[in-house]
């Protein structure tokens, strides 16, 4: 298997993709390289690949049965050998090196040795810090100021690792290496529990070790940070110096001796935290609340060399224990689970393996490919919200029961001691996220039509691309009223004065009330841990990064406008008008029930989008005084690319719906007509509106008169010379098969004349029953109906296999495949199927169409929709819907198209087929045939791929575009869009411009052509719009059903200026054009086409001639081109600039 080089300091911490690139005979005799290679290339730095010499002996040799077992478990675990070896060679990815540990091994010696020479300091009252030199601080917040207790400073009394590298389960890229201090007992005192005094000291004798650690030229950067956002439990971090050593940190972790204070001390229902000492005001009869969370902050530095000993005991008996644990940290790490305060770490997966194989729900003599699967479905089908688990097997009296942490805490999962809850920081909406995962996870996994291993393991999930809807809490400092409102000086006392932790809850519930039924999970971020400067005091709470949502939503019940509560007698009536507030009203229904109700604002579909921000931010200023100006909602900001401006903000959805309506009654119209020569068999749509995928569908237009000269002979209008380009007016093509019959004939072109006179006598009946105008053409008949215009063209079935028949010189019948024949079968076959097909997903997914539409037009604004057709477009995110693992299918837009984005970037086009799964027709057999013949095949394929159940082997849809060369261009502005559309959407700090992403790089072309706004017609369709408006012969009003003159139809001067480029100087150059507005042609000559060729007169169109000696050759005269170019586009071309400086006269 092929292994990429990946980097240790990643800043996103991110695995780097492994590709299946080749079959597995070759993966299993490909090169490998040494581990050692890994570890020690600098970053940048090309690996070296050594082949593997193996004499004819080994080559040939019988299988071992330990080969023969591990074939068996492969067969019978694996869907194949290849998942196997995946996870083999991510796990010799993630684990460490015998080199890398014993430079680890040698840095840890020398911190130890350091740490023992630690100089001691007069005992001093906790508040003077004269013993400090001044430089370093104390990394806490003093909250309140004072506190009571004296501190001196000498050496530890012992040093150890904990944590995960003496368990062997410490993984890469980010490695983290735990080391505990044991703080003397002299330096405490029994007391120290109470108050914060304890934390306080642990943080002075922090500074300590940091003043005496930097002072020493074998240690590098020393930074301070907290233990999973905990500011109780501050962590001092080593890095050794030299580049090369920078791929780990050492973590110090003071401690206390171990047994010094009374776990039971800490039960969740005792109080730690005196009110009058918080408070600083006297109490005359305090009633002191508990403080689970300080109390579990203290405890925690009691058991880590407990828990070391636990862990270790039970890796000693399961031999696949930290392979399993790497890869469950892999899973959690890809979903963003393991960082910040309530995270689900790598201890904490420890600890649940540990749990699973002690209370033998799976076995000691497990794989870990199996460990990972149960502890996943374990997590999928248990909810420690409700009911916690122990691993606690003693009979400890004084040690709390599961009610009793219940009633503390959200999640609930109990060390071996039964005292400490080490999910005690989590809360209920994480664990859920995680139950979520799990879930989703156990649903792909035996799905064989699924890359399991990539889903599983390989793609990261951050919350912009995995939520529907995201919001940003920024601002954390107004969350000190929302304390206030709230009344949680409890909680602040247990949370030592941390108000987002405390009100963090709070919010939850609150938005979990109000969104109900219309989500289906609520998530939050958890704030990186912050590392700071020794020299720096410790940042304020107010300083974290905003405190971001997401929202799965349910995409039925989202939208709804209405939030309908219980009868007005009812006892819950009172409490939803307690929720809503001022919003809730009564309200008489059509059954006749009056109930509570709240009527949200919004007409249009992109209204009602946006029902959830109105409901949060409603709820959150009510409740908990989160004031609007800081709530950020992110959840449809690039949905006004194809926002179709008019008084009521539309994105098209209303339109669409009402070009599918129109059709349905023309189809209906057609399907009764009688006068026809023979029946019609079918009526069906051909065109991205009726399958609402449109970028911008078709309007209904109400023609002004006034604007066109008249045609009366034939009801037509016509545009005049000094008007601007009247209104794109867009054929909607209805594809209409004729039943077969003996009359039908054999000849290609008298199919064509009865084709024509079937448009006519269609005209004439449709015109005769319903008034339409109609235009009939010998390849089509347009109708004008409901301000909109219907190109039908007529089909025979046959007709196809009639152009691949031809009469050889010898009068033989030779059937040969024609690109005629193909397009005709595209045009009346394979288009109206995929678009019946489309629209059926659009009827199970609401939004589909526009996540299509969004994905067009930035293809369009980028000038690729040349490159990637409107059918392959839509076909790619059908992809996303239908095969949407690791995720669930989009629920909005703006989700749909960053995985759109991500998709084109990310997927491996060169190696693997994208298999849409339309109807869900193909079967895992099929699939595996598709990816045997593409292997078997490759060379003569499109680059890029697409397979439908109808086509498997063509790629009918990819067969013409786009090119290698187009589709490199294409995934790297992909990537690059991917990620400033993500940083703007979740960077408070960015310039919320989200058309950025669709504003096209220009400097790489060598001519731009400047186009006269005024001919162009669909200039409103622009990213940037113009200043400057046009009327262009359309009026606002009803529009009759039938009747009027027949348009001017399908006229945009710039396409027809495209397409008599392209025939000109196809051959010299490429033209690119957003076909939505764009004012401006993009040319890039072709690197061969200025190649100088032998002189001919037959070859000389827009060449000049090069005389050198005998030699004459001609090349492409760049200055008569360019002049071409504006004469053919007289009056259209504005002004043209050369740009590359080879080709400026």
């Amino acid at each position: 298997m092929k292994k990429k080089q990946k980097s240790v300091n990643h800043s996103n911490e991110r695995i780097t993709s492994i590709r299946n690139e080749k079959s597995e005979d070759d993966v299993l005799t490909k090169t490998k390289r040494c581990a050692s290679d890994v570890d020690d290339a600098a970053p940048g730095e090309e690996m070296k690949y050594h082949p593997v010499k193996m004499s004819r002996s080994d080559l040939y040799r019988p299988p071992t049965a330990e080969e023969l077992n591990q074939l068996k478990e492969a067969e019978s675990l694996f869907h194949c050998s290849l998942l196997k070896m995946q996870m083999e060679e991510l796990l010799k990815e993630v684990l460490l090196s015998e080199r890398k540990k014993q430079q680890i091994d040698s840095f840890v010696q020398t911190v130890t040795r350091l740490l023992q020479s630690v100089p001691k300091f007069e005992k001093v009252e906790m508040t003077d810090l004269s013993w400090l030199n001044g430089t370093v601080k104390v990394p806490f917040l003093l909250v309140p100021q004072t506190t009571k207790g004296k501190f001196h400073m000498e050496p530890p009394s012992s040093v150890g690792l904990i944590g995960s590298y003496p368990l062997g389960t410490c993984t890469k890229p980010h490695v983290m290496i735990d080391m505990v201090v044991i703080i003397p007992s002299d330096v405490l005192q029994e007391k120290d529990a109470l108050n914060q005094r304890y934390p306080r000291k642990r943080a002075l004798y922090l500074a300590g070790l940091a003043q005496h650690l930097s002072a020493s030229p074998e240690v590098g950067t020393l930074l301070y940070s907290c233990l999973h956002g905990n500011r109780l439990r501050p962590v001092l971090l080593l890095r050794p110096p030299g580049k090369e050593f920078s791929s780990f940190s050492l973590r110090i972790h003071p401690c206390p001796p171990p047994g010094f204070f009374k776990p039971s001390r800490f039960h969740p229902q005792r109080n730690n935290i005196r009110t009058e000492w918080y408070t600083g005001t006297p109490q005359s009869e305090p009633i002191e609340h508990p403080t689970p969370h300080y109390n579990s902050a203290i405890l925690g530095d009691l058991l880590p060399s407990a828990h070391l000993q636990f862990l270790s005991a039970v890796r000693s008996q399961c031999s696949a224990f930290s392979d399993a644990v790497a890869l469950l940290k892999v899973w959690l790490r890809q979903r963003e689970l393991d960082k910040g305060p309530g995270c689900f770490n790598g201890f904490l997966a420890s600890m649940l393996l540990a749990y699973l194989l002690t209370t033998h729900r799976i076995s000691n003599s497990m794989t870990a490919y199996q460990l990972l699967r149960n502890s996943l479905n374990f997590l999928a089908s248990t909810d420690l919200s409700v009911n916690g688990i122990s691993l606690s097997k003693n009979t400890d009296s004084t040690a709390p029961s599961l009610e009793e942490f219940h009633k503390a805490f959200q999640v609930v999962f109990v060390d071996p001691s039964g005292h400490l809850n080490l999910c005690a920081d989590m809360t209920a909406c994480t664990f859920k996220h995680i139950q979520h995962e799990a879930s989703v996870s156990m649903e792909f996994w035996d799905n064989a039509t699924v890359d399991g291993f990539q889903s599983l393991l390989m793609t990261p999930k951050p919350m912009i691309r995995t939520s529907d809807h995201v919001f940003q809490l920024h601002a954390l400092a107004k969350l000190q009223s929302s304390c206030k409102k709230l009344n949680l000086l409890n909680e602040l006392m247990d949370l030592s004065g941390n108000y987002i932790q405390a009100s963090l809850p709070y919010i939850l519930s609150l938005i979990q009330q109000g969104l109900g039924q219309r989500i289906m999970l609520l998530t939050h971020s958890r704030a990186p841990d912050p590392e700071w400067s020794i020299q720096n005091d410790a940042p304020k709470y107010k300083d974290q990064p905003p405190l971001s949502f997401g929202l799965l939503l349910k995409p039925d019940l989202a939208a709804s406008v209405l939030e309908r509560g219980p009868p007005a007698d009812s006892p819950k009536a009172l409490e939803f008008r307690q929720l809503w507030g001022s919003r809730s009203e009564l309200r008489r229904f059509q059954d006749g029930a009056i109930t509570e109700a709240v009527l949200w604002n919004g007409e249009t579909m992109c209204q009602k989008r946006l029902v959830p921000k109105q409901i949060v931010t409603h709820i959150l200023q009510l409740h908990a005084n989160v004031p609007e100006t800081s709530i950020r909602y992110v959840g449809a900001l690039i949905d006004d690319v194809i926002n179709i401006r008019r008084e009521v903000p539309s994105t098209g959805e209303e339109e669409s719906l009402l070009v599918v309506q129109s059709f349905d009654d023309l189809s209906r119209k057609l399907w009764r007509l009688e006068g026809l020569p023979l029946a019609i068999t079918s009526v069906q749509g051909a065109h991205p509106a009726l399958r609402y995928t449109q970028v911008f569908p078709p309007q209904a237009t109400k023609l002004d008169y006034s604007f066109f000269d008249l045609n009366k002979s034939c009801s037509s209008l016509l545009p005049k010379e000094e008007k601007p380009c009247p209104t794109y007016i867009t054929p909607i093509t209805v594809i209409c098969h004729m039943e077969g019959s003996g009359k039908w004939p054999h000849d290609r072109l008298a199919i064509r004349h009865i084709r024509a006179a079937f448009h006519i006598r269609m005209g004439e009946l449709l015109k005769q029953y319903h008034k339409y105008t109609f235009q009939a053409c010998p390849s089509h008949l347009d109708v004008w109906k409901d301000g909109l215009l219907f190109r039908i063209q007529i089909a025979y079935h046959r007709e196809p296999q009639v152009l691949r028949e031809s009469i050889n010189a010898e009068g033989m019948l030779v059937v040969r495949d024609t690109d005629e024949a193909q397009a005709l079968e595209v045009a009346t076959i394979h288009k109206p199927l995929l678009t019946s097909t489309l629209h059926g997903i659009q009827q199970q997914h609401a939004c589909f169409g526009t996540v299509c539409r969004l994905a067009k037009r930035w293809l369009g604004a980028q000038l690729f929709s040349c490159e990637i057709t409107d059918d392959t477009a839509d076909l790619l995110v059908a992809w996303l819907f239908l095969q949407p693992a690791p995720f669930t299918a989009p629920g909005s837009p703006q989700v749909g198209f960053l995985r759109f984005l991500h998709l084109l970037a990310s997927f491996d086009w060169k190696n693997n087929p994208l298999i849409v799964n339309l109807n869900s027709q193909l079967t895992v057999a099929d699939y595996t045939e598709i990816k045997n013949d593409f292997m078997a095949s490759r060379d003569t394929l499109p680059v890029m791929f697409v397979a439908t159940p109808t086509d498997r082997k063509m790629s009918l849809w990819t067969k013409q575009a786009p090119s290698v060369q187009m589709l490199h261009r294409i995934v790297m502005v992909a990537a690059e869009s991917l990620r400033v559309l993500e940083r703007q959407i979740m960077s408070v700090e960015e310039t919320q411009d989200v058309r950025m992403v669709m504003r096209p790089p220009l400097d790489s072309y060598d001519v731009l052509i400047f186009l006269n706004p005024k001919q162009v017609p669909l200039l409103s369709q622009a990213v940037d719009p113009s200043a400057v408006g046009f009327v262009r012969g359309f009026t606002e009003g009803f529009v009759g059903q039938a009747g009027g003159f027949m348009p001017v139809v399908d006229y945009n001067p710039v396409s027809i200026y495209l397409n008599e480029l392209r025939e000109t100087f196809g051959d010299l150059a490429l033209f690119f054009c957003d076909p939505f507005g764009g004012t401006v042609v993009a040319v890039l000559w072709k690197p061969k086409a200025f190649t100088p060729l032998p002189f001919k007169t037959s070859q000389m169109a827009a060449r000049a001639v090069e005389v050198h000696g005998d030699d004459v050759k001609t090349i492409p005269n760049v200055e008569a081109i360019l002049e071409d170019f504006k004469i053919i586009g007289n009056g259209l071309v504005k002004s043209i600039e050369a740009r590359t400086e080879k080709w400026i006269f």
